[in-house]
């Protein structure tokens, strides 16, 4: 059986659920050890166990170590299965990762799948949901699969209580694709989002952005979220290209003035502007695993980030393949995928 070793790279719940993902497409059985070995509290927490969870339910997994506070866990997959699927995180953490564990084998499976998922849906250190529906999910249906998500209520943290419905139509493989130049920018907007908040703190954000990225004020604009459970403040960009859209996100914490939630997201945006690359940062883990999937791929970026660096030896572990990552210049990497003896399953 496979080890992998949880404690590696940024050593949290990312090397948990790429294993989990891998491990149900290829249906190779693993056994992880040190589980989140690098955090503050070490072994599954709520979400990382919802995961744990939903990729036993869709394969039919056995499976050991599945409670809280486990450090080491093994997991026997059976072959995934499409279906009507209901998945709770329970706390306000995030929907989005519980997707991410098991979309890659719903997408190559046999049957059509439809997720419910309940959670956290705009989390910090989690993709939200915007990033979801507007930059990843729009390149994995020009690999083959149909995959859409809908937001029925907003989840912020602390509160959670957020729902996500996903349909996916699967496909039998998945298609390379290259994404080497950003092409021209079609469209970008920026906004601030309250939730149980005063608009006034959405207006300062909106401020900052337009002093900080020099936007006409007709590109920004505020929204109050009425349905939420729970208080919650998010500062979105979107920047939509010929190739590729990108979203940028910052969250108001309890003790963080509004003016540094914009500044995080300005600094991002400006970062990925100047850079020139198709796909940002957080974006680029994002697509490793998929493009392994497809057979290669390959896409401009900007430096890479531990959990890209992490991901990669994660996907060797399981699929062999040597990921190739080269600087072009201090601003600009290549990231070459290559194939792998489980391409295209």
């Amino acid at each position: 059986m496979l080890t992998i070793d949880g404690s590696q790279g940024e050593g949290g719940g990312q090397v948990l659920r790429t294993s989990l993902a891998l491990s149900l497409v290829t249906e190779e059985p693993f056994r992880i050890v040190s589980v989140r070995a690098r955090r503050a509290k070490p072994g599954l927490m709520r979400q990382h166990l919802a995961a744990l969870n939903a990729a036993a339910e869709i394969s039919r997994a056995e499976l050991t170590g599945d409670f809280v506070g486990a450090r080491e866990v093994t997991f026997r997959p059976g072959r995934a299965r499409g279906g009507i699927y209901f998945f709770s995180v329970g706390t306000a953490g995030s929907a989005s990762l519980v997707l991410q564990t098991i979309l890659p084998a719903l997408m190559l499976a046999g049957e059509p799948s439809t997720l419910v998922l309940e959670g956290g849906t705009h989390n910090p250190h989690a993709p939200p949901f915007e990033f979801v529906a507007r930059a990843f999910l729009p390149l994995l249906r020009r690999m083959g699969p149909q995959v859409d998500a809908v937001l029925e209520m907003p989840g912020f943290y602390p509160a959670g209580g957020g729902r996500v419905r996903v349909a996916i139509s699967p496909v039998t493989t998945l298609r390379r694709i290259d994404l080497l130049e950003r092409g021209e920018i079609r469209s970008f907007q920026g906004k601030a989002v309250v939730a149980a908040l005063p608009v006034a703190i959405a207006d300062r954000e909106i401020r900052v952005l337009a002093e900080k990225l020099r936007w006409d004020r007709s590109r920004l604009r505020t929204e109050t979220i009425r349905n939420s459970r729970g208080p919650g403040n998010a500062v979105i960009v979107e920047i939509e290209s010929e190739n590729v859209t990108e979203v940028f996100t910052a969250f108001g914490e309890r003790g963080v003035r509004a003016e540094t939630v914009a500044e995080i997201v300005a600094l991002e945006t400006l970062e990925y502007l100047d850079a020139g690359v198709p796909v940002g940062a957080h974006l680029a883990d994002q697509l490793l695993l998929p493009f392994a999937l497809a057979g290669g791929g390959s896409y401009r970026t900007l430096p890479p980030t531990l959990h890209t660096r992490t991901q990669v030896e994660v996907l060797r572990s399981f699929l062999g393949c040597e990921t190739r990552m080269k600087s072009e210049t201090d601003s600009v990497w290549l990231i070459e995928i290559p194939s792998s003896p489980h391409s295209n399953l």
